[in-house]
C-alpha cells in the first residue's frame, strides 16, 4: 500500500480529517454523546449504559482520548472520563468552516 501524502494538505485539512476517522463509528459517536448529557462517566457505567464489552468501550475511549476529545482521571480503581470542552470546540469549528466554505461556493442545484 502507498504511503500517505498528509504534507500535502494543511494542518487544519489533516486536524479535520484526524476527527472524522476518530468520529467514524457509532459507538464513539454514542459515547460523546452519553458524556455530553452526564457530565462524566465511570469506565463501568459506560459499559452498563451501552452494553458493549469493557474491551470494546476501552478501545473507543482510547481512540477518544488520543485525539483529545475525551480526558481521563484516575479516581482509586476506577478511570473517570469527560469531555474536553476546548478540543470539542476546535473539532465544531473545523467543520463549521469546511460547511461554511461548501454553502458559499457556487455549486448550483443543478450540478452533474
Amino acid at each position: 500500500m502507498g504511503t500517505s501524502k498528509t504534507d500535502l494538505f494543511s494542518v487544519d485539512q489533516n486536524e479535520l480529517a484526524e476527527f472524522a476517522k476518530v468520529l467514524a463509528h457509532p459507538a464513539r459517536i454514542a459515547i460523546l454523546q452519553l458524556l455530553s448529557e452526564k457530565n462524566q462517566f465511570i469506565n463501568g457505567t459506560l459499559v452498563e449504559e451501552m452494553g458493549l464489552a469493557q474491551a470494546t468501550i476501552s478501545q473507543h475511549l482510547k481512540a477518544l482520548k488520543e485525539i483529545g476529545l475525551v480526558k481521563g482521571s484516575i479516581e482509586g480503581v476506577s478511570v473517570s472520563y469527560c469531555i474536553d470542552r476546548e478540543k470539542v470546540l476546535s473539532l465544531k469549528n473545523h467543520f463549521e468552516t469546511l460547511f461554511e466554505g461548501l454553502q458559499r461556493s457556487s455549486i448550483s442545484s443543478e450540478c452533474c
